[in-house]
């Protein structure tokens, strides 16, 4: 077989798939989500491949027993052990298997450890579709052309015997005629082979010389033959090297051994111009009549290291890039969660007020309307209810304000998240509607969270009701939980998150999903991509504050087209469940205690004197913290109760209420705020001690609080 022949095999045309060997279309896809499985399977059979799905290294080495692929679909990190492993022993079991590392880690030493372990690529989570399809595209492309590579060694090293054996045979027909024209062809038939291989070769004798090169180290190093031949191998060598190489060749050829390409002789050479490029250099000893020949293959790799230099710089710029993204989004939501916080005291004041005195207004009116002639206020009575409706409303707008913020004051308990689902779970089916199936897979070993459980209930159907609307024409909703052990690796992967046990709550639907732009604004409050009037832009918003103020950490993985899966995780907790007491509210409807209340604001402090006025308490009011010290000072007046509301100017509620009780020991104190952050402890939970009564509040509400504080 001519050489030219060998060479015709390898040649195609520029954006031409190579020559096939095997089933180029069968795809293993290993990753222990098996909601991501799908989604890649889907996105490849598309495509036209065939995809095996694998979610553990155990189930992915059965089915490489099985059968034989052209690519594989890994991910870095799988309880079941780690990805990079099982690659290794992937390709130990199938040499031509071609492997695309999938994490959502961007870390340049995870991909390094996959690039040299024999990966073909690395694909960061979340991916675009198209980046999938490249990064199997191109792995089967290089396995082609590895293939084919081997193919062609292979028979260039059988072409090499066939002359050999040629070689041979004419040397032993001319052995009896002419030595000199026997040496002679040897010397040529061996130089063609030399001339044939693809990288510089150059024979070295044991004493340093050059005694024989090849076509391509002409080309390498700028010299002719004859400049070469008889030379010493030290003017291929660096000024750099030229002090240390004497003693390597020594020692090398007192113990010579095969090093191959790739075994780490990563040096540099120089060329006849003085220039060095590095260069990738294998040795092999050949066993001559005039004593042992050392044979150096020499490649230059300058593009191989800039390429390299390039993919190094492109990974940590990528990374620079990541990390200002997280910084500044950390910041926008900080900056954001701050102003919902202020907004927020601020309309709850003004919500305190309008529902209370709309309920004022409403006694007189339903009196008015109960008299025989009193039909007419029956209009102004349904007037006034839609005011109270849409204030209620804006109560819950505030609320989602501050959850997002994480400023909602939040009363956490022992929970088991299962217990939750199962309770929210017909009112989420009612809120879905019957087009959507909800299926819940709830794992019965879940450890307990500790969390508010009116919150996680929030959460959930915040959730569904974003999954209905992404489900116009039907669908599936699936809620599952599972326990989750998080590794020191996997840190990086949620900020926030401490290694160790944790409750992973899953939500995903079948939905038109979303594109890479909006899921990065998805936490993002008043942020919507409904039509105008469909959404507030707040429930997603909502979620993460909640979830976040609880300890936890919450993503969103979603594909156009392809649907949406929501994933929160909470830190477990060794604490068992207690049974909750719910204890009956007994008004305090007649006082006749002393109460001061403190608040700068004129409307809500009338409107709160008026409600303990009505029923039976003495008030007396202040509207600021030293008005209100001034009047604690005055002789012979015992205040039993002191109301101050918590975020006032010039002097907190907190310190009003140190400054009264050095004043009046036995003084009991009740804030009410609808921004509680100055009296809250960790995680918005309510300082040892402190009672709130929460802005906007009405009249039956205050009242409990008053007697509550009262009887402390």
């Amino acid at each position: 077989m001519s050489d030219n022949h060998i060479r015709s095999t390898l040649r195609f045309r520029p954006g031409q798939m190579p020559p096939l060997f095997g089933d180029t279309a069968a795809v293993l896809v290993v990753d222990d989500d098996s909601q991501l499985t799908d989604v890649m399977a889907r996105l490849l059979e598309r495509e036209g491949y065939r995809c095996t799905i694998a979610t553990s290294p155990a189930e992915a080495r059965s089915r490489m027993a099985e059968r034989k692929f052209a690519v594989a679909l890994v991910d870095v990190m799988m309880p079941g052990g780690s990805g990079l492993e099982l690659a290794a022993q992937m390709l130990e079991q199938q040499d031509d298997l071609a492997v695309v590392m999938v994490t959502a880690v961007e870390d340049a030493g995870i991909a390094d450890l996959a690039l040299e372990g024999g990966a073909y690529g690395y694909v960061i989570k979340p991916f675009r579709p198209n980046e999938i399809l490249i990064s199997v595209a191109n792995a089967g492309r290089r396995r082609c052309l590895e293939i084919a590579h081997r193919t062609y060694q292979a028979r260039l090293e059988q072409h090499v015997d066939e002359q050999n054996a040629d070689l041979d045979d004419a040397l032993l027909h001319l052995k009896q005629t002419d030595a000199e024209a026997i040496a002679s062809a040897s010397e040529a038939k061996y130089q063609a082979v030399l001339n044939a291989a693809p990288d510089a070769i150059v024979g070295v004798s044991a004493d340093g010389n050059i005694v024989l090169v090849n076509s391509q180290a002409e080309l390498l190093f700028g010299y002719d033959r004859e400049e070469l031949l008889g030379h010493p191998v030290d003017i291929l060598v660096p000024d750099a090297a030229q002090r240390v190489h004497p003693a390597h060749r020594s020692r090398y050829m007192t113990d010579p051994k095969t090093r191959p390409m790739g075994a780490g002789m990563d040096l540099a050479a120089r060329r006849k111009d003085g220039t060095e490029f590095p260069a990738e250099i294998s040795l092999s000893t050949i066993d001559t009549d005039d004593g042992v020949l050392v044979a150096a293959a020499i490649r230059d790799v300058s593009d191989r290291l800039e390429a390299q230099a390039e993919r190094e710089r492109l990974r940590a710029q990528a990374e620079r890039e990541r990390l200002e993204r997280q910084l500044h989004q950390s910041q926008r939501l900080e900056s954001l969660g701050q102003l919902a916080g202020g907004v927020a005291h601020d309309f709850n004041n003004l919500l305190a007020v309008i529902l209370n005195y709309t309920a004022f207004i409403g006694e007189e009116v339903a009196n008015a309307a109960s008299a025989p002639d009193g039909q007419r206020w029956e209009v102004v009575r349904q007037d006034l209810d839609e005011v109270r409706k849409a204030a209620e409303r804006a109560t819950q707008l505030t609320h989602q304000l501050l959850a997002f913020g994480r400023r909602e004051v939040v009363r956490p308990e022992v929970l088991n998240l299962n217990s939750v689902v199962v309770n929210v779970e017909q009112l989420l089916r009612r809120s879905i509607g019957e087009h959507v199936e909800l299926v819940a897979d709830l794992d019965p070993a879940l450890p307990s969270i500790v969390a508010d459980p009116g919150q996680i209930e929030q959460v959930l159907l915040n959730l569904a009701v974003n999954a209905r609307d992404a489900m116009p024409d039907g669908g599936t909703l699936r809620i599952d939980t599972s326990n989750l052990e998080m590794t020191t690796d996997e840190e990086p992967l949620r900020p926030g998150l401490s290694p160790g046990n944790h409750v992973r709550l899953r939500v995903s639907d079948t939905g038109k999903g979303m594109d890479r732009e909006v899921v990065a604004r998805a936490f993002e409050p008043f942020f919507t991509t409904k039509a105008k009037g469909e959404g507030s832009g707040l429930g997603l918003a909502t979620v993460y504050g909640i979830i976040t103020q609880a300890g936890g950490h919450a993503q969103i993985y979603s594909e156009p087209g392809l649907g949406t899966t929501f994933t929160a995780l909470f830190p477990a907790t060794d604490q068992d469940v207690q049974p909750r007491e719910r204890a009956a509210v007994q008004l305090h409807l007649r006082g006749g205690e002393t109460v001061l209340v403190v608040e700068d604001e004129d409307a809500m402090r009338e409107v709160t004197r008026r409600i303990l006025a009505r029923n039976g308490y003495k008030v007396l009011a202040a509207s600021r913290g030293e008005e209100a010290i001034t009047i604690a000072q005055q002789p012979d007046l015992s205040i039993d109760l002191l109301l101050t509301d918590v975020v006032m100017p010039q002097m907190l509620g907190k310190e009003v209420a140190e400054r009264v009780r050095q004043i009046q020991p036995a003084v009991r104190v009740l804030y009410m705020s609808g921004y509680a952050q100055p009296v809250l402890a960790s995680r918005g939970t309510l300082a040892e001690g402190v009672i709130l009564v929460e802005k906007p509040f009405n009249e039956a509400g205050l009242l409990s609080k008053v007697k509550e504080a009262l009887e402390s």
